[in-house]
């Protein structure tokens, strides 16, 4: 676990401002400090992404075929150039990156996007 942060922001104050702002544009409330998620780790369309605070989405997707009786296994991974900015829970959670509307970064993610139900939820360490 890591303390709460946000990329782009200066300082604690900044961070916090910046917290409220993008749950705003996400149509959510932020969440209060000790319950506030660094990283979800979730199921989508057959692969497994991590979207955590600071990093660019990533995932692996995993495949099996069977070849001359034998099972052969292939791992794929998938990146994208969204870099997660917050992750809000509740259900569903929301992700929101920097892709756009909030900046001209084009990304195969709506932004924000939503969660159903994660596999895994890391927390920001309580303050």
């Amino acid at each position: 676990m890591a303390a709460f942060f946000l990329p782009r922001a200066s300082d604690d104050d900044q961070a916090e401002r910046l917290y409220e702002a993008l749950a705003e544009f996400a149509g959510c409330e932020p969440a209060p400090p000790g319950r506030r998620v660094q990283a979800i780790v979730f199921r989508q369309d057959g692969a497994e992404w991590v979207a955590e605070v600071g990093r660019e989405l990533h995932g692996q997707r995993t495949t099996t075929t069977l070849r001359r009786g034998e099972l052969l296994e292939h791992t794929e991974e998938l990146t994208s150039t969204a870099r997660v900015l917050a992750v809000y829970p509740g259900t569903p959670y929301l992700v929101v990156t920097d892709a756009q509307p909030i900046t001209g970064t084009p990304s195969e993610w709506a932004n924000p996007f939503t969660v159903a139900g994660p596999d895994r939820v890391t927390l920001f360490d309580a303050p």
